[in-house]
Protein backbone atom coordinates (compact mmCIF):
# COMPACT_ATOMS: atom_id res chain seq x y z
CA UNK A 1 0.00 0.00 0.00
CA UNK A 2 1.22 3.49 -0.88
CA UNK A 3 1.30 6.07 1.93
CA UNK A 4 1.25 9.75 0.99
CA UNK A 5 1.52 12.84 3.18
CA UNK A 6 -1.15 15.29 1.94
CA UNK A 7 1.08 18.20 2.95
CA UNK A 8 3.52 17.12 0.25
CA UNK A 9 0.85 17.39 -2.45
CA UNK A 10 -0.51 20.34 -4.36
CA UNK A 11 -4.12 21.37 -3.86
CA UNK A 12 -4.94 19.84 -7.24
CA UNK A 13 -3.36 16.51 -6.33
CA UNK A 14 -5.28 16.40 -3.04
CA UNK A 15 -8.45 17.16 -5.01
CA UNK A 16 -7.77 14.22 -7.34
CA UNK A 17 -7.22 11.81 -4.44
CA UNK A 18 -10.38 12.97 -2.66
CA UNK A 19 -12.69 13.00 -5.67
CA UNK A 20 -11.32 9.69 -6.90
CA UNK A 21 -11.82 7.99 -3.52
CA UNK A 22 -14.94 9.49 -1.97
CA UNK A 23 -17.40 8.22 -4.56
CA UNK A 24 -20.14 8.38 -5.58
CA UNK A 25 -21.03 11.89 -4.40
CA UNK A 26 -24.58 13.27 -4.69
CA UNK A 27 -24.87 16.54 -6.57
CA UNK A 28 -26.64 19.54 -5.07
CA UNK A 29 -27.92 21.89 -7.74
CA UNK A 30 -28.27 25.17 -5.86
CA UNK A 31 -30.22 28.31 -6.69
CA UNK A 32 -29.47 31.57 -4.93
CA UNK A 33 -30.43 35.17 -5.57
CA UNK A 34 -28.17 38.19 -5.37
CA UNK A 35 -29.17 41.37 -3.60
CA UNK A 36 -29.77 42.91 -7.04
CA UNK A 37 -32.07 40.04 -8.08
CA UNK A 38 -29.81 37.90 -10.29
CA UNK A 39 -30.62 34.18 -10.06
CA UNK A 40 -27.51 32.05 -9.71
CA UNK A 41 -27.53 28.29 -10.42
CA UNK A 42 -24.57 26.01 -9.69
CA UNK A 43 -23.84 22.31 -8.99
CA UNK A 44 -21.83 21.07 -5.99
CA UNK A 45 -20.77 17.52 -5.16
CA UNK A 46 -19.27 18.36 -1.75
CA UNK A 47 -22.77 17.89 -0.32
CA UNK A 48 -24.47 15.76 2.36
CA UNK A 49 -26.90 15.41 5.30
CA UNK A 50 -26.02 17.04 8.61
CA UNK A 51 -29.07 16.36 10.77
CA UNK A 52 -32.66 15.08 10.62
CA UNK A 53 -33.82 16.94 13.74
CA UNK A 54 -34.15 19.54 12.44
CA UNK A 55 -33.45 18.58 8.81
CA UNK A 56 -30.15 20.17 7.82
CA UNK A 57 -27.73 19.75 4.94
CA UNK A 58 -24.21 20.91 4.18
CA UNK A 59 -22.62 22.23 1.01
CA UNK A 60 -18.95 23.09 0.74
CA UNK A 61 -18.38 25.83 -1.83
CA UNK A 62 -14.74 26.05 -2.80
CA UNK A 63 -13.29 29.55 -3.07
CA UNK A 64 -11.09 30.81 -5.89
CA UNK A 65 -7.96 32.58 -4.64
CA UNK A 66 -9.76 33.18 -1.35
CA UNK A 67 -12.76 34.84 -3.02
CA UNK A 68 -16.22 33.40 -2.35
CA UNK A 69 -18.24 32.14 -5.31
CA UNK A 70 -21.62 33.64 -6.17
CA UNK A 71 -23.53 30.80 -4.48
CA UNK A 72 -21.82 31.25 -1.12
CA UNK A 73 -21.87 35.03 -1.26
CA UNK A 74 -25.57 35.16 -2.16
CA UNK A 75 -26.54 32.60 0.48
CA UNK A 76 -24.61 34.47 3.16
CA UNK A 77 -26.02 37.86 2.16
CA UNK A 78 -29.66 36.78 1.86
CA UNK A 79 -29.73 33.83 4.27
CA UNK A 80 -31.62 31.65 1.77
CA UNK A 81 -31.05 29.09 -0.98
CA UNK A 82 -32.77 26.14 -2.68
CA UNK A 83 -31.12 22.75 -3.20
CA UNK A 84 -32.24 20.37 -5.95
CA UNK A 85 -31.30 16.72 -6.36
CA UNK A 86 -29.57 16.18 -9.69
CA UNK A 87 -31.05 13.28 -11.66
CA UNK A 88 -30.77 11.60 -15.05
CA UNK A 89 -33.25 14.02 -16.60
CA UNK A 90 -31.62 17.26 -15.48
CA UNK A 91 -27.91 16.40 -15.24
CA UNK A 92 -27.05 17.85 -18.66
CA UNK A 93 -28.59 21.20 -17.74
CA UNK A 94 -27.02 21.01 -14.27
CA UNK A 95 -23.62 20.56 -15.89
CA UNK A 96 -24.16 23.64 -18.07
CA UNK A 97 -24.58 25.77 -14.94
CA UNK A 98 -20.98 24.98 -13.92
CA UNK A 99 -19.81 27.52 -16.51
CA UNK A 100 -18.20 30.57 -14.92
CA UNK A 101 -20.20 33.70 -15.68
CA UNK A 102 -20.02 37.28 -14.38
CA UNK A 103 -21.90 37.72 -11.10
CA UNK A 104 -24.58 39.85 -12.73
CA UNK A 105 -25.36 37.18 -15.37
CA UNK A 106 -27.66 34.23 -14.59
CA UNK A 107 -26.90 30.66 -15.66
CA UNK A 108 -30.63 30.13 -16.32
CA UNK A 109 -30.24 31.17 -19.95
CA UNK A 110 -27.77 28.33 -20.53
CA UNK A 111 -30.39 25.74 -19.60
CA UNK A 112 -33.92 24.52 -20.24
CA UNK A 113 -34.85 25.07 -16.58
CA UNK A 114 -37.89 27.09 -15.60
CA UNK A 115 -38.20 28.89 -12.28
CA UNK A 116 -40.69 27.81 -9.62
CA UNK A 117 -41.94 30.13 -6.89
CA UNK A 118 -40.87 28.94 -3.43
CA UNK A 119 -43.24 28.67 -0.46
CA UNK A 120 -41.01 29.67 2.46
CA UNK A 121 -38.04 31.53 0.95
CA UNK A 122 -37.73 34.30 -1.63
CA UNK A 123 -35.26 32.36 -3.81
CA UNK A 124 -37.03 30.49 -6.64
CA UNK A 125 -36.49 26.81 -7.30
CA UNK A 126 -36.29 24.86 -10.55
CA UNK A 127 -39.51 23.26 -11.78
CA UNK A 128 -37.79 20.33 -13.50
CA UNK A 129 -36.17 18.86 -10.37
CA UNK A 130 -38.05 15.93 -8.83
CA UNK A 131 -36.86 16.87 -5.33
CA UNK A 132 -35.97 20.30 -4.00
CA UNK A 133 -35.33 21.70 -0.54
CA UNK A 134 -36.04 25.30 0.40
CA UNK A 135 -33.36 26.27 2.93
CA UNK A 136 -32.48 29.03 5.31
CA UNK A 137 -28.83 29.51 6.15
CA UNK A 138 -28.16 28.13 9.61
CA UNK A 139 -24.45 28.86 9.58
CA UNK A 140 -21.60 29.64 7.19
CA UNK A 141 -18.08 28.67 8.15
CA UNK A 142 -14.96 29.77 6.25
CA UNK A 143 -12.52 26.86 6.31
CA UNK A 144 -9.15 25.66 5.03
CA UNK A 145 -6.66 27.80 3.15
CA UNK A 146 -5.29 30.46 5.49
CA UNK A 147 -6.82 32.89 7.97
CA UNK A 148 -6.79 35.74 5.48
CA UNK A 149 -7.58 33.59 2.44
CA UNK A 150 -9.96 30.71 3.32
CA UNK A 151 -10.24 27.82 0.90
CA UNK A 152 -13.98 27.26 1.11
CA UNK A 153 -17.29 28.33 2.58
CA UNK A 154 -19.13 25.55 4.40
CA UNK A 155 -22.84 26.32 4.22
CA UNK A 156 -25.19 24.65 6.70
CA UNK A 157 -28.78 24.93 5.55
CA UNK A 158 -31.96 24.22 7.49
CA UNK A 159 -34.68 22.76 5.28
CA UNK A 160 -37.91 24.72 5.74
CA UNK A 161 -39.91 23.12 2.92
CA UNK A 162 -39.67 19.93 0.85
CA UNK A 163 -40.97 19.70 -2.72
CA UNK A 164 -41.29 16.13 -4.03
CA UNK A 165 -42.74 15.02 -7.35
CA UNK A 166 -45.98 13.14 -6.74
CA UNK A 167 -44.98 10.13 -8.85
CA UNK A 168 -41.99 9.28 -6.65
CA UNK A 169 -43.70 9.85 -3.28
CA UNK A 170 -45.11 6.71 -1.64
CA UNK A 171 -46.31 6.54 1.98
CA UNK A 172 -43.81 9.02 3.33
CA UNK A 173 -40.89 7.61 1.34
CA UNK A 174 -39.14 8.60 -1.88
CA UNK A 175 -38.84 6.01 -4.63
CA UNK A 176 -35.12 6.03 -5.38
CA UNK A 177 -35.59 4.21 -8.68
CA UNK A 178 -38.12 6.82 -9.74
CA UNK A 179 -35.87 9.66 -8.63
CA UNK A 180 -33.03 8.32 -10.81
CA UNK A 181 -30.32 10.32 -9.01
CA UNK A 182 -26.90 10.72 -10.54
CA UNK A 183 -23.62 11.19 -8.71
CA UNK A 184 -20.15 12.47 -9.43
CA UNK A 185 -17.09 10.30 -9.66
CA UNK A 186 -13.66 11.63 -10.64
CA UNK A 187 -12.96 13.95 -13.57
CA UNK A 188 -15.89 14.28 -15.96
CA UNK A 189 -17.43 10.95 -14.96
CA UNK A 190 -20.91 10.50 -13.51
CA UNK A 191 -22.78 7.41 -12.37
CA UNK A 192 -26.39 6.24 -12.10
CA UNK A 193 -27.88 3.87 -9.54
CA UNK A 194 -26.39 0.44 -10.14
CA UNK A 195 -27.21 -2.90 -8.55
CA UNK A 196 -28.89 -2.46 -5.17
CA UNK A 197 -28.51 -4.80 -2.19
CA UNK A 198 -29.55 -4.82 1.45
CA UNK A 199 -27.66 -5.69 4.63
CA UNK A 200 -29.52 -5.68 7.93
CA UNK A 201 -27.86 -3.71 10.73
CA UNK A 202 -26.72 -5.78 13.74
Amino acid sequence: MISVNPESLTERDNYKFLTGSIIPRPIALVTTQSETGTINIAPFSFFNIVSSNPPMISISVQRKEGVSKDTARNAIQTGEFVVHITDENNVADANRTAKELPSEESELGLTNFTLAVSDKVSVPGLEEAKVRFECTLEQSIPLAGSKNKPGCDLLIGKIVCYHIEQDIYHNGRIDQNGLKPVARLAGHTYTKLGELFEIERP
